[in-house]
């Protein structure tokens, strides 16, 4: 493949081309299992490139933490290579976790049934307003106590990090639930008819319900950030 401007072989289809300094793919389509990965490199709707990274899983231990970081760095390093505008990612949540953190883009999770169709199906859509605050400057309001200490802060703090959610606000603590579970569990509820959400987070029998206002612009689009936020929160550990 060569450069879409100035006509430079690149290594791999889609990579950047520092000679014009031009991106020849905006969004890369990461879909993971343990072992392998299948990364699909877009321009606007058309598939620039594809390629497999695999890896032969180890079995706990600190072999195991290494590889699954060196399998992680592989895909992200093929992502930078892109330098794309969006990154999509779907299916197992050790792998996604690891290149998450590997990564400094926003990365949104998607089905893991057909992943780049539905990508494609997304990009079709009006883009949502992307708000540049950092997540602590969007949580607020009257109650300012998150139940689950630091895991409940940090629900809070996945959510309000993205980059379609303009407030988050704390309400309540119900304290009257059952106690069944254990450790801090949450999860997005459904959009309402202006694309903002619930994020419930549960400790034991208390329940906390936050109000998560978005840039959605009605149920379709807002559930659409939902997905993406119990996509996080299962990525932390967290999703109930």
């Amino acid at each position: 493949m060569e450069c879409r401007r100035c006509g430079t072989p690149l290594r791999k289809p889609g990579d950047y081309c520092l000679t014009c300094d031009t991106a020849n793919c905006d969004a890369v389509v990461a879909a993971c299992d343990r072992d392998h990965a299948t990364l699909t490199f877009l321009d606007d709707e058309d598939t620039v490139g594809r390629t497999d990274i695999a890896t032969v899983p180890e079995e706990g231990g600190e072999a195991g933490v290494v590889e699954l970081r060196n399998f992680a760095g592989r895909i992200a390093d093929e992502i930078r290579r892109k330098r794309p505008e969006d990154v999509f990612v779907a299916g197992d949540h050790d792998v996604i976790r690891a290149v998450r953190a590997d990564l400094h883009y926003e990365v949104y999770r998607v089905p893991s049934e057909n992943p780049v169709e539905s990508v494609l199906e997304r990009r079709g859509d009006r883009s949502l307003e992307v708000v540049e605050k950092p997540a602590t400057e969007k949580i607020g309001g009257r109650h300012s106590t998150v139940i689950g200490n630091r895991d409940g802060q940090q629900a809070i703090r996945t959510v309000a990090g993205h980059p379609n959610v303009k407030k988050v606000i704390p309400g309540p603590i119900d304290a009257g639930g059952s106690g069944s579970r254990t450790g801090v569990r949450a999860k997005v509820t459904r959009a309402d008819d202006n694309g903002n959400l619930r994020l419930l987070v549960r400790d034991g029998s208390s329940v906390q319900e936050n109000r998560v206002v978005t840039t959605a612009m009605d149920r379709d689009t807002g559930e659409r950030v939902r997905e993406d936020l119990n996509g996080a929160l299962a990525d932390a550990d967290l999703r109930d």
